[in-house]
């Protein structure tokens, strides 16, 4: 049978260690030693978090890693039963929100890096496809951003008056389409180009039937698709 925490030399418990010297001076396995609390008969909590950071067979770094499990994942490792891996993900999300740009609104977006860095911490941890719209003003600031789609295979599956939806409703002058790439893969696809193509068509389709006005979008719409 292994030492508890509790048998170790205080300053080697992990709780007493933040409080001493702070949690920086923690490694990752203490630091998630103290969200998971217990370990097994076989092993301490930290034993326990050195074992589930070494299953790590990606190239992600190891909490990055955590965080791409699932519950049901996590709960294949032993040791980590359903409540110690709902913590295990809500600190996760914590993590994310923490560093999440939660005050978008009126941003200005002057090119595709200034939205990447206000979406990369909801997308950088996503399995699946997400698909979001910023809508935008004149002056190209974030009036709202939506998710139009999540866990769509392709892109290409969204019919473009869903893209469209919210920018119509909101007569906005300019939106901009995001989705990510589960596969890390950055160069856009044949196929998401010539979906981006259709959906400017489309756009130009609409502005045109108006004479330029935004006003009747909602109707115009239904006569373009």
């Amino acid at each position: 049978m292994s030492i508890k925490i509790k048998e170790l030399p205080e300053l080697e418990r992990p709780y007493e260690k933040l409080e001493t010297y702070g949690e920086k001076v923690l490694s990752d396995a203490e630091l998630l030693a103290i969200i998971i609390k217990t370990g097994t008969r076989e092993e301490t909590a930290v034993q326990l978090a050195q074992r589930l950071l070494s299953q790590n067979n990606t190239t992600e770094e190891n909490l990055i890693y955590l965080n791409t499990l699932t519950i049901e994942e996590l709960m294949q490792i032993k040791g980590i039963g359903k409540v110690k891996a709902i913590q295990l993900k809500a600190v996760g999300e914590i993590a994310v929100r923490m560093f999440r740009t939660s005050n978008y609104k009126n941003k200005v977006i002057k090119n595709t890096q200034d939205l990447a860095k206000i979406l990369m911490s909801d997308l950088n941890f996503q399995k699946e496809e997400i698909v979001k719209v910023a809508v935008l003003n004149n002056k190209n600031q974030i009036i709202k951003i939506v998710d139009v789609a999540k866990g769509t295979t392709n892109i290409v599956n969204i019919p473009i008056k869903d893209i469209l939806y919210e920018p119509i409703r909101m007569k906005a002058p300019k939106f901009v389409l995001i989705h990510n790439h589960p596969s890390d893969d950055i160069d856009p696809s044949e196929a998401d180009l010539l979906y981006t193509s259709s959906l400017y068509r489309s756009c130009r389709k609409i502005r045109f039937r108006n004479g330029g006005s935004y006003n009747n979008w909602e109707n115009e719409i239904c006569k373009c698709f």
